[in-house]
């Protein structure tokens, strides 16, 4: 019976700062922990940052894809590049190159 009496004694005496300790512990744990608060709110920016990559990209694929489809299907897309891209031009047409240095110094001298 005297070790039951120091038990109970025990617990009646330390008894709420042993369950306080407890509890603080899973409160941390709760917060700091792998799975806790903080992890989860780190987890939620990652999610959000990763549908706004999902998002931009799903744009571009979709802008490629219209530029595809315009490449395959409108002339005047086709002779835009061709001109602007590659040097063509139509019968009777005539284009002038002004070589990139000269463009550089005429676009210095007209801005003062």
């Amino acid at each position: 019976m005297r070790d039951q009496d120091r038990l109970r004694s025990f617990w009646q005496s330390y008894g709420r700062i042993v369950l306080t300790l407890c509890i603080a512990a899973l409160v941390v744990h709760d917060v700091f922990g792998a799975h806790g608060y903080l992890a989860m709110q780190r987890t939620k920016q990652e999610i959000a940052r990763v549908q706004k990559d999902i998002a931009r990209l799903n744009k571009e694929n979709t802008d490629l894809a219209e530029e595809v489809q315009a490449l395959r299907t409108d002339p005047n897309k086709i002779e835009s590049i061709a001109r602007d891209g590659l040097g063509l031009a139509r019968p009777g047409e005539v284009i002038i190159k002004i070589p990139q240095s000269q463009q550089t110094n005429k676009d210095s001298e007209a801005k003062p």
